[in-house]
């Protein structure tokens, strides 16, 4: 069956530019795959736990203590719905230049050794290959182009993860200079939302 992963990390509810993007890519992706199953994943509301003394060995180690078996098992949890997944959406605003801790918190659980990534002596190897990921990325200011762009450490940084487990075909959908004012945040969603028309529409293909 074809899955989509949904996944928000925006610390907002009212007025949340990604997650009004996300609900959109969502909706394009059902009008064509209208049987696909949806799993959602709300970091906001539901945050996955930062890694502590107490539970980093249940993610990068071998768990011996409850707290680390509980991390394990969350890991496990979290690795099985991207494995799934044909199409991950992942909504990402922009904090402080980079992306909120709740996503990163996801990530810290899902970069495991031997599920989704292997090293070897020819390095690193992505093991998530054959997903699709559409990024919609929501941000006060402009980042795409421009001096701002030195200071993006959001976007670059999604890339390379997404891409050091396997995932390579990755769409970045941004709403920029939402700070900017209520005429400029209007003209950010709607050109956001022109792109995601043009890309998401599409049938989903079985993962590899």
């Amino acid at each position: 069956m074809k899955s989509l992963l949904i996944i928000n990390s925006s610390a907002a509810r009212e007025g949340s530019v990604s997650r009004t993007l996300v609900e959109d890519a969502v909706a394009t992706l059902l009008e064509a795959n209208p049987m696909a199953k949806v799993v959602r994943k709300d970091l906001g509301t539901d945050p996955v736990p930062h890694l502590t003394v107490d539970t980093l060995n249940g993610v990068r180690g071998t768990p011996s203590t409850p707290e680390e078996h509980k991390a394990r098992a969350l890991s496990n949890e979290l690795i099985a719905e991207l494995r799934e997944a044909d199409t991950i959406v992942i909504g990402a605003p922009m904090y402080n230049f980079s992306v909120a801790t709740g996503l990163r918190s996801w990530f810290d659980y899902v970069l495991r050794a031997g599920e989704t990534f292997s090293y070897s002596s020819a390095g690193p190897k992505g093991l998530m290959t054959g997903k699709r990921v559409i990024v919609v990325e929501s941000r006060g200011g402009l980042y795409s182009e421009g001096p701002a762009s030195a200071i993006d450490f959001q976007e670059p940084y999604l890339r390379h993860l997404l891409g050091f487990i396997g995932i390579t075909d990755v769409t970045f959908v941004r709403a920029e200079k939402i700070g900017y004012g209520p005429e400029a945040r209007d003209a950010a969603i709607m050109q956001a939302k022109l792109a995601i028309r043009t890309f998401a529409g599409e049938p989903l293909s079985a993962a590899a």
